[in-house]
């Protein structure tokens, strides 16, 4: 299985949607995307969209996956790298949780929570919760605890900043740490805000 990126987003209509597929439409062809159930949730209803897609290229098939938000299609990849869980655990994971519930779940190790999902025995949920807990922080999609110990889920802010912060010329692990600190004490900040107060401590 190889997993590539070469197309970021498609935007266009959306011809047709069930709970696991989109066809949208864009340029007058049929893009058929595999979807989770929470990506389905956000484009229900709705005439157009703009998924984040994520190739799987096998040498029996070609599949194009489709995600509401970036974060989903970050947390597939990292199932997906995990041994024993493949494009459709993956995404049967992905059905059961929002992405910032999966995130939480993960950096609280909750192994109740993952075998709840259909598929997902002990062994699995382990695997994922030990292969999958720094490698999420370090996405700077979690902060540190909070001094209530409640884990602050900054999202694509944070991801959006850090990488600002690193294409600007600084060091990854400093830029993750400015902004860990930053949504830490004020969590409700935009994403140039965020930048900002960085840029002042780095």
């Amino acid at each position: 299985m190889y997993l590539s990126c070469m197309i970021e987003y498609i935007k266009g209509e959306i011809a047709e949607l069930t709970p696991t597929q989109m066809i949208l439409e864009c340029g007058g062809i049929g893009y058929d995307l595999q979807i989770s159930l929470n990506t389905y949730s956000a484009f229900n209803g709705k005439s157009s969209g703009k998924l984040y897609i994520l190739e799987i290229i096998r040498e029996d098939a070609h599949i194009l996956y489709g995600f509401a938000e970036k974060e989903e299609r970050e947390l597939f990849v990292l199932l997906t790298s995990v041994s024993g869980v493949g494009p459709n655990t993956a995404r049967m994971i992905l059905s059961s949780f929002p992405p910032a519930d999966l995130i939480q779940v993960i950096a609280t190790k909750d192994e109740n929570s993952l075998t709840s999902v259909k598929g997902i025995g002990l062994k699995t949920a382990q695997r994922i919760l030990v292969d999958l807990k720094n490698k999420v922080k370090s996405l700077g999609i979690v902060t540190e605890v909070s001094g209530s110990g409640k884990k602050v889920v900054a999202g694509a802010v944070a991801g959006e900043a850090i990488a600002a912060l690193v294409m600007l010329g600084f060091q990854k692990a400093a830029s993750q740490k400015a902004v860990n600190s930053i949504l830490k004490s004020t969590p409700v900040l935009s994403v140039e805000q965020v930048i900002k107060a960085a840029l002042r401590m780095l």
